[in-house]
């Protein structure tokens, strides 16, 4: 899907100094924030940015500060899942 979105020239200019190119960030912050709420997984950012391994989803979610919402439920459960696959 292709969306247009329309900025003063002036601004383009000023985040196109600093960001480079525009449009690729503007699918980057996107991407993030849609991770941030919950609303798609890590591969589907993958799928949106294009990169090639879950290693660097994970490495540019890092850098953004997008961190997995991980709890401590969720900590028990991969404790208890390890303690069944290794030998007592």
């Amino acid at each position: 899907m292709n969306i247009t979105i329309e900025v003063p020239e002036d601004v383009a200019r000023q985040l196109e100094s600093i960001w480079g190119d525009l449009p690729q960030r503007a699918v980057e912050v996107l991407a993030i924030e849609a991770y941030r709420s919950g609303v798609i997984t890590e591969a589907e950012v993958q799928r949106m940015l294009h990169l090639s391994s879950r290693w660097e989803v994970d490495a540019f979610l890092k850098r953004a500060k997008a961190y997995l919402d991980y709890t401590e439920a969720d900590l028990e459960q991969d404790i208890l899942a390890i303690r069944q696959v290794l030998p007592q």
